[in-house]
């Protein structure tokens, strides 16, 4: 969008908070970098240039504005609206691919050559990969220092910097502030450190409007015990993160999402976020999906009563798999019992930092699963095998499920497995590994949704109906779910 000059100068003179995060406004005169949303005067045409990225305007010279804060806007929503490699390397790039394995590990795994990553990102962005890497780890520290009473050398190390040395450059560099200032212009001090040491609490933009009810609605009522609870208005559960696990409660508030996070380490804040945000969906762009589906007369009224539904995905989307097998063809209920079964017998111990709390356990990883014996669930024998076979796909690597997966080799590899059908492969690729468009026809929610409104009962009809809704079909599910009095389309009380 922001080769569109005519329509970027629109946005930033109407103050449009909807792109923000799709394009930022560099000002030539003063040296700065803004949302298009900025509350300030607007600057004139010929001092502003376009950019598609924070990345791209700090690489380019400019620093952050003070006043609105561009590095803290909701992230593009087009990188998870796309399976090409540049968005797949955006969402690896969020998760901390590049702090943990560098550029040659982030090629590695979009199956390009180091050269090839390096010059797309470039051509799209107008930065590559450690540019992008290094403003999120901005990012991140801007917010630690903001919001937390953490020390200045547990934030550097918090965010990915490799020492105190090049965080004080970069938070100088990008803000034009040092890390002090920084905290003393939020009204913060550093005289205090968190009564539980690792605890941070912070809060999640995103893009208005967002409707919580089938968000939190539908984690709460699958929520499996040990693992994920619904306690005093907020969504909590436990994390496996690349250097230890957390625990993390999510609250909806009215312009932000509450996040509360304790981590068994530090180096996982900024992963842990990613993952949040992407379970949340909170980067998605509502007013371009909503007016989509409006343009369906039998769609309009759901999306007009409750607009800006989200999808509700997951942080592990092998996890998310295993959980997906136990649901075939039973209930809700069934299906979390089956689950908290697994957890009891094959999850990892973690303590929950809240003494009131009832999280207990990671969900068992793949490994750990593949010593499952088969007995064990109370299962039909080919949903055993379908389940076995599954975890074994995973713990071997070659059913690789994550936010960098291709969408359709995955889909691919998950219908080539026995007892796998549309139903549990499109509720995957939907919740777990984020496609946009994914779609359940055969749902039996879905079809009596249909039913209600008018639209095609059957599956094959309702699909070619369904064209009309693309790229956005996942989000019209929620939408035709919402028409059902089940547990998941509402919050919780």
């Amino acid at each position: 969008m922001y080769t569109d000059t005519d329509r970027c100068v629109r946005a930033v003179r109407s103050k449009d908070a909807r792109f923000d995060g799709w394009f930022f406004t560099a000002v030539r005169t003063t040296g700065i970098y803004c949302r298009p949303s900025c509350p300030a005067v607007p600057p004139k045409v010929e001092n502003m240039t376009f950019l598609p990225s924070a990345a791209a305007c700090q690489q380019a010279g400019f620093r952050a504005c003070k006043r609105c804060r561009p590095d803290t806007s909701p992230g593009s929503p087009e990188w998870n609206a796309r399976a090409d490699a540049v968005a797949r390397a955006m969402r690896l790039i969020q998760d901390g691919v590049v702090d943990r394995e560098g550029v040659p590990g982030l090629a590695v795994r979009l199956g390009y050559s180091t050269r090839q990553v390096e010059r797309q990102l470039n051509a799209e962005l107008g930065a590559g990969p450690l540019a992008l890497a290094r403003a999120q780890r901005a990012q991140t520290a801007r917010l630690l220092i903001e919001t937390s009473e953490l020390p200045m050398g547990d934030i550097a190390f918090a965010a990915g910097f490799s020492s105190i040395r090049t965080f004080n450059e970069t938070v100088r560099e990008v803000f034009a502030l040092a890390p002090g200032e920084l905290r003393l212009r939020a009204g913060k001090t550093s005289r205090h450190v968190p009564k539980v040491p690792g605890t941070i609490s912070l809060r999640l933009p995103y893009r208005a409007p967002l409707n919580p009810d089938n968000l939190f609605g539908h984690l709460a009522a699958t929520a499996v015990p040990g693992v994920e609870e619904w306690r005093a208005g907020a969504y909590r559960r436990t994390l496996r993160l690349p250097y230890g696990t957390g625990v993390v409660a999510l609250s909806p508030q009215p312009d932000h999402i509450g996040c509360q996070l304790a981590l068994t380490d530090l180096r996982d804040l900024t992963i842990a976020i990613s993952r949040c945000r992407w379970m949340l969906d909170l980067d998605a762009d509502p007013e371009a999906v909503d007016e989509q589906l409006r343009a369906d007369p039998l769609l309009a009224p759901l999306v007009d009563k409750a607009p800006g539904r989200r999808v509700p995905r997951t942080v592990d989307a092998a996890e998310f798999a295993v959980r997906a097998v136990l649901g075939q063809q039973v209930s809700t209920a069934a299906a979390r019992t089956h689950a908290a079964r697994l957890v009891a017998a094959y999850g990892e111990p973690v303590a929950d930092p809240d003494p009131e709390g009832g999280l207990t356990h990671l969900f068992p990883s793949p490994q750990a699963l593949a010593a499952l014996d088969p007995g064990y669930l109370a299962l039909p024998a080919s949903r055993r095998t379908t389940l076995t076979t599954l975890v074994g796909a995973l713990a071997d690597g070659s059913l690789p499920l994550g936010v960098d997966s291709d969408w359709e080799t995955a889909r691919a590899r998950l219908n080539a497995l026995p007892g796998f059908g549309p139903w549990t492969t499109e509720v995957i690729a939907m919740r777990a590994l984020g496609d946009p468009d994914a779609f359940l026809p055969s749902d039996l929610g879905v079809r009596r949704a249909a039913k209600e409104l008018g639209l095609p009962p059957t599956p094959a009809a309702l699909t070619a109906r369904a064209a009309g809704w693309r790229p956005w079909r996942a989000y019209a599910v929620q939408y035709l779910w919402a028409t059902d009095a089940h547990p998941i389309n509402h919050l919780p009380v």
